[in-house]
């Protein structure tokens, strides 16, 4: 690299002083005849620019987007049970523990807000709904807990490098899946 630069600016040097050399000279070095006269400067163009304001400028830049290729998107895959179980566990996570905030902070302020959210008024509360409700509560409650523990411990058996194949990854996913719902209904039901 640094001898190509070194020939390149000696050849600048040369090309700049065109008395020094002529044509057979250059021919002896290697060069191309196709060589512009040495007397002749280098032709430039300028650059011609416009100004525009901003929002033409934006009008452009949308212009051109609409012409650029859109990247692989949802609608040419066909659903697979990772993409659901990702987002599953992403949105779990974050409800999981946005509730917990959410309840601390209440639990919290209550007593300056004059809430009742101390245990005993959450299980007279909690007691006073028909068996149906508490079941379905109790679900809906478990649900994103469960699935969550049991993603998690499929993930720890990923980082120990096991059942990491298309077909292992595919066959845990719905081992989730049943897992979450038939512990979500047992702790329905207890």
């Amino acid at each position: 690299m640094l001898a190509q630069r070194t020939v390149q600016q000696a050849m600048r040097r040369l090309a700049a002083r065109p008395q020094s050399l002529s044509r057979p000279a250059l021919s002896r070095l290697g060069l191309p005849a196709t060589l512009p006269p040495l007397s002749q400067p280098q032709q430039s163009r300028p650059v011609a620019t416009q100004k525009i304001p901003p929002s033409a400028g934006l009008d452009i830049l949308a212009a051109q987007r609409r012409h650029r290729p859109v990247s692989p998107h949802l609608t040419i895959y066909r659903p697979q049970i990772t993409w659901y179980l990702s987002a599953l566990n992403r949105i779990t996570g974050s409800a999981l523990s946005g509730g917990l905030y959410v309840f601390a902070t209440a639990y919290l302020a209550a007593p300056l807000l004059g809430w009742h959210l101390d245990s005993a008024a959450l299980a007279a509360a909690f007691g006073s709904l028909p068996v149906a409700a508490k079941v379905a509560t109790k679900f809906l409650v478990a649900l994103p807990f469960t699935f969550h523990s049991f993603n998690g411990v499929r993930h720890l058996v990923w980082d120990t490098g096991r059942e990491f194949g298309n077909a292992q990854v595919v066959r845990t996913g719905w081992m989730v899946v049943g897992a979450t719902v038939v512990g979500s209904g047992i702790l329905a039901f207890v």
